[in-house]
Order: C-alpha cells, then sequence, then structure tokens
C-alpha cells in the first residue's frame, strides 16, 4: 500500500471526526499535523567489518492530552509518511481508552531477517543515540511494533540509561519483566481484542462459542489472538501468515500451528486442512474476520469477496475507507482498529504507571482493568453512536476521540 495515502487516509478519518463535532478550522489543523518529525541517518557496523547505513523516524503527532506514545517498527517498507500515519490514528487509540496520552510512532527501513543478532542489537542501540533527544518517559515512550520485540526494547532502554546514567524505565514500554515489563504485556493486543469484540457479541447477538472466525496474519498478534478465541470455543477456520494460508471448516489446531510456526518460521507444513493463499482467506466464510497483518488488507479490489458479520481490527489500517463503503452496503460490522488493537498501548500505559511507580500488578489485576478499559471505550462509543445516528462504528470511534483530543487542546488555550 502506498504510504502517502494511507496517512492521507489517516488525516482523513481525524478530518472526518472534527466535521461532526463542528470543528473550527484551527482545531483542525492542530488536530491532523504532527507536531515534531525527525528524519535519521543510521550507520551501523556490520559483523563483516562494512557499514550499512539505515533511515529512521520518530514522530510525536501531539502532545496535548500527554506524552507521546506508540511502537517502533522494523520493516523493509517503512517510510516517513508510513509513521506520520501511524503516529496520527495511535493519538486517537490512546483517546479511546482514556489514556493520557498523545500518539507517537517511530520506523527504521530494514529487513531484520538479514541481520544477525549482534546487528541487530548494534542497530537498536544506534536508533536510540540517533533519537534520544525527543524520547523520555515524559517526552515520547516507544514500545514494541512489527519486527521488535522485548529484547530489543531491552537494548534500547539499556542504551537510554547508559546515555541519561541514571534509569528511567519508563521511556520503553513492552520490555522483559525482568527490567520492568508489565505481566500481560505479551497477550495484551490480542486479550484487549478478544474483551472488546466480546462486548460487542453481546450486543449484536453472536455467541463467540462456536463462531467460525477467519485471522489474517500469524505473528505475535495474530497467533495469541486465534488462540484465545479457540479457548473461548470459537472454531477458527483459516489462518495465514505472509506467503501461506490454511482452511480447515473443522477447525485449526492452534498450538500444533504455533508450534510448527515457530520451529520453521511458516505455516507451511501444517499438516491438516487445505492449502490456500493469504488472499483466499479474505473470501473464506465466517462469522468474525480478525485482520492481523498489515495495512490495507481489505481494499477496494477485493472487499467485495467478504463474507462475515463482523470484523474486529487488529493491525493498524487494515481497511480502506472504499473497502468501509462497500462493507457498509453488505451491512458489515466493523470495530475499528483504534479500538480492537488498542489493548497493547493500554497495558503499556499500566507498564508506565508501575515503573513510575515502582509497584508491580499481578497479571490478574492488569486482566481485570485491561477489560473494564476495553469495555467501557466499546460502550462509550456506542452511545455516542446512538446519541448522533452515526451509522459506522468507525466514525463513532472517531468522534469520541477527536472530541477528547480537541477539548484538551482547547482547555489549554491552543485553539
Amino acid at each position: 500500500m502506498d504510504n502517502n495515502l494511507f496517512y492521507q487516509r489517516a488525516i482523513g478519518l481525524v478530518k472526518k471526526g472534527c466535521d461532526i463535532l463542528g470543528l473550527d478550522e484551527t482545531t483542525k489543523s492542530l488536530i491532523t499535523e504532527p507536531k515534531r518529525f525527525l528524519e535519521v541517518t543510521i550507520p551501523v557496523k556490520m559483523d563483516d567489518g562494512s557499514t550499512r547505513v539505515f533511515k529512521g523516524w520518530r514522530c510525536l503527532h501531539t502532545d496535548a492530552v500527554g506524552p507521546g506514545k506508540g511502537g517502533l517498527r522494523f520493516h523493509p517498507d517503512s517510510t516517513g509518511d508510513e509513521v506520520k500515519a501511524l503516529a496520527t490514528l495511535m493519538t486517537f487509540k490512546c483517546a479511546i481508552t482514556g489514556l493520557p496520552y498523545g500518539g507517537g510512532k517511530g520506523g527504521v527501513r530494514v529487513n531484520t531477517k538479514e541481520l544477525s543478532k549482534t546487528e541487530l542489537e548494534r542497530l537498536s542501540r544506534a536508533y536510540i543515540r540517533a533519537v534520544y533527544p525527543v524520547i523520555g518517559e515524559d517526552k515520547d515512550v516507544p514500545a514494541p511494533d512489527v519486527y521488535t520485540n522485548p529484547q530489543i526494547m531491552a537494548w534500547m532502554i539499556d542504551e537510554f540509561e547508559t546515555i541519561r546514567q541514571h534509569a528511567e524505565p519508563g521511556v520503553i514500554t513492552g520490555k522483559p519483566l525482568s527490567i520492568g515489563g508489565s505481566k500481560g504485556r505479551g497477550t495484551a493486543t490480542a486479550q484487549g481484542n478478544l474483551y472488546v469484540t466480546q462486548a460487542a457479541c453481546r450486543t449484536l447477538g453472536i455467541e463467540i462459542k462456536g463462531a467460525k472466525v477467519c485471522v489474517h496474519g500469524f505473528g505475535n498478534a495474530g497467533s495469541i489472538v486465534a488462540r484465545l478465541y479457540a479457548e473461548q470455543g470459537a472454531i477458527i477456520v483459516a489462518i495465514c501468515d505472509s506467503k501461506t494460508g490454511i482452511y480447515d471448516p473443522k477447525g485449526i489446531d492452534i498450538p500444533l500451528a504455533e508450534e510448527i510456526k515457530a520451529k520453521t518460521k511458516s505455516l507451511d507444513t501444517y499438516p491438516r486442512g487445505q492449502k490456500i493463499t493469504p488472499d483466499d482467506v479474505i473470501g473464506i466464510p465466517c462469522d468474525i474476520f480478525l485482520p492481523a497483518s498489515l495495512e490495507g488488507l481489505i481494499n477496494a479490489d477485493n472487499a467485495d469477496k467478504v463474507k462475515t458479520r463482523l470484523i474486529s481490527e487488529l493491525a493498524n489500517g487494515p481497511t480502506t475507507p472504499e473497502a468501509d463503503a462497500i462493507l457498509s452496503k453488505k451491512d458489515v460490522i466493523i470495530l475499528p482498529d483504534i479500538l480492537g488493537s488498542a489493548g497493547g498501548v493500554t497495558v503499556s500505559y499500566f507498564e508506565w504507571v508501575q515503573n513510575r511507580y515502582g509497584y508491580y500488578w499481578s497479571d490478574e489485576e492488569v486482566q481485570e482493568k485491561l477489560q473494564k478499559a476495553m469495555v467501557d471505550a466499546f460502550n462509550n462509543i456506542k452511545k455516542f453512536k446512538e446519541a448522533n445516528k452515526i451509522a459506522e462504528w468507525r466514525t463513532a470511534a472517531f468522534g469520541v476521540a477527536v472530541q477528547k483530543v480537541a477539548q484538551a487542546m482547547k482547555d489549554r488555550g491552543w485553539c
């Protein structure tokens, strides 16, 4: 997907929320333009003695509500426009669950599969040296995203604290438990999606137990969400990674698929069901479809193939506006990404709070707080949707989120 188009679509969603609320042009400008955008050039020594140069970014969309918050992705197709788009979406994802954050996002254009572990560590540390002036627990707080993980966060916080010469555990979330991570963080995005989808299903009269579910994407979030839904009695009829899809109307053995994926880095040797393409998964009939891969998955070219009652978005920007219009005519309900994937940043906030207090919660406490946050967010959107007679859940969600951010800007006297 063209990343400039992705950015323009993100801005378009925000402007639509502004129009619903009747906001003035000054507020609309402040709420759509990023406050700060940093592009960096990162030289890294390779194992063979050569030096490779990588391009990286960190964007702060706004700090009207609080410090920036958002992941850092290592991906070969990352661009500045993608980072701006994701930072914009993060602002409103944070607002949906009432977190005291603005949106932030980072990226490095790199194929991590081409790097050794030592090269990956050098790149991680070099990125922090490059963006060090603009991050901090009261400035902008990174976290894992696509192709980054707790180990990378551990290298990064070690580099940051080495530069600072004192501990600042709240500067990065998604860390290993041994250095201040939170229980429940590794599964938070998927768990939050389950909580909000359960709330929606209660409203829509859908039973998750026995429901047929398709999961597009079988990375960290996708594999975990498939397991969590299966544990609730759902029948996972289709999954896929970037190259291989599996279809089995009797239900896929998710623990077996996870084991094979971990060992072989692929689903290709999964022994049951029918092999299909990742694109084929989009057209499998199901009750709930979970997009857990990259942005632009469901678009004008394939939206008519979708055969589901409910889409609960786990990835960022998986459905284009053109696809939204097509699916709306088919009466498909879409729980948008800023709601469906907000569990990760919510537990990141819990980690940040625990770091600052030096007091850590049990897994039960984390789950209780996460469930309440996600269900409350869903109910707030439902109430706004009904009060304003809005048809689409995405539009209602952005209305709620934009209202919160705009109020913070107004109270600060910015507009």
